[in-house]
């Protein structure tokens, strides 16, 4: 198996909404958003599945280790030595592959958070560092497009938190701050029923604000310029933005089932994005010439 093929099984065994938004990439775009979400699916599987915390940690630091000689030396894991292809293809930051490691090792040591303020930290180094790597290979000119790339990637890190609170509860992990469930009388065990009451209804609703306040702050700043060449990052908001309206439209189900899209429904929306995206530099252009 080369290395390019270890990313490509290790993200077709996780969300296919990614699948759908690589769409539209060249070859060189597809193979390091490919290594990039195979890294970062690698990082969550170690908090994941080792049972013991010490070991996570160690494995936790290797990575530390291989991702510095991705920059600087000559990786061993057929991950990194595919990230090291991308890496000679784009302006990738290795800060930013560090503070995703650091992002994940915070859940070896974090079951809770106390307010926003901590969270958001949390949900920058886990999802933020991914979108601003995400547009160094989609390509930009925009000077507020990173505000963007940070702000949409906490966004969908929101509605992921909405979405699995009851199976991450279930694990012992409450990623709604605490400050909050407090403000709504919300108590641990209301997380892990089959049903909602007021309570859980109300602190719901108020996660999905937070949600569509970054979604907007996110599109407020991307440069119209940019949009047909981060058509890939809108692609998976809109699949996002659904996933969210559906979760609202009924009413907020997530401690009785998964909410998700099915396949044909997350084809269209990226058809139908990509199409959209297309038209509006289409115009951008005939504007900009006349």
């Amino acid at each position: 198996m080369t290395p390019d093929e270890y990313c490509r099984e290790k993200t077709q065994q996780s969300s296919s909404s990614f699948y759908y938004s690589f769409l539209f990439l060249n070859d060189s775009q597809r193979q390091a958003m490919t290594a990039l979400y195979a890294y970062c699916r690698e990082i969550d599987d170690v908090v994941d599945e080792c049972t013991d915390p010490f070991v996570a940690g160690n494995t936790l630091n290797w990575w530390r280790d291989e991702i510095h000689e991705t920059f600087h030396g000559t990786p061993n894991h057929p991950l990194a030595i595919a990230l090291k292809t991308a890496v000679n293809n784009y302006p990738l930051q290795e800060k930013y592959f560090i503070e995703l490691i650091s992002g994940m090792e915070m859940d070896l040591h974090n079951n809770q958070y106390a307010s926003f303020n901590e969270l958001s930290l949390y949900c920058y180094r886990v999802a933020g560092t991914v979108g601003l790597l995400t547009i160094e290979i989609l390509g930009y000119t925009g000077a507020d497009t990173s505000e963007y790339a940070r702000n949409l990637a906490i966004s969908l890190q929101l509605i992921n938190i909405l979405r699995d609170v009851k199976e991450d509860a279930q694990r012992g992990r409450i990623y709604i701050p605490q400050d909050e469930l407090v403000k709504f009388s919300v108590r641990k065990y209301m997380l892990m029923s089959h049903s909602n009451t007021p309570e859980t209804l109300n602190l719901f609703r108020f996660q999905a604000d937070r949600a569509l306040v970054y979604y907007e702050k996110a599109f407020s700043a991307l440069d119209k310029k940019d949009r047909y060449a981060q058509r890939t990052g809108i692609i998976m908001a809109e699949i996002y933005f659904a996933l969210l309206k559906k979760i609202q439209d009924q009413q907020y189900p997530v401690l009785e089932k998964r909410v998700s899209l099915a396949k044909f429904k997350k084809l269209w929306l990226a058809w139908s994005a990509g199409r959209r995206e297309y038209k509006l530099s289409q115009q951008l252009l005939y504007h900009s010439a006349n």
